[in-house]
């Protein structure tokens, strides 16, 4: 696994952890800095994981925004959790992030949701995404 999947995968756990307790981004981002720090072993994956979940935070309307445009008829508090984690994950990839080439950022959260969600998350989530990318081009 890629430096910048298991980044992914701790910045999901962050975003997806912050939805579903109800508590800001920003304090399980604190906490989990916190937690990165006493673990210099793992610092290769907590740089772009911190500037996922930070990017997110920042441009979350943004985010949430654009997800509804493509979402098709769903209402983002329909969404599994993980679902609406990956999507964010994945639209500020697609928006803010240029070093990561669109069909990088869809794949990787197609793979992630083929792994741990619904067995529909996958096709939702690439149809999602596909046209947050397409909008962009």
């Amino acid at each position: 696994m890629s430096a910048r999947t298991k980044a992914r995968k701790r910045a999901l756990d962050i975003l997806f952890g912050a939805d579903v307790r109800g508590i800001p981004i920003a304090d399980l981002l604190a906490d989990e800095s916190v937690r990165a720090a006493s673990q210099p072993q793992r610092e290769s994956s907590w740089l772009y994981a911190r500037e996922i979940v930070a990017g997110v935070q920042e441009h979350l309307d943004e985010i949430d925004t654009v997800i509804i445009e493509h979402a098709q008829g769903w209402k983002l508090d329909r969404m599994p959790a993980l679902d609406r984690a990956l999507a964010r994950l994945a639209t500020w990839e697609i928006l803010f992030n240029p070093e990561v080439p669109n069909p990088v950022a869809i794949s990787e959260a197609v793979e992630a949701a083929t792994i741990m969600s619904t067995d529909d998350s996958a096709g939702f989530l690439n149809g999602l995404l596909g046209g947050v990318a397409r909008s962009q081009e």
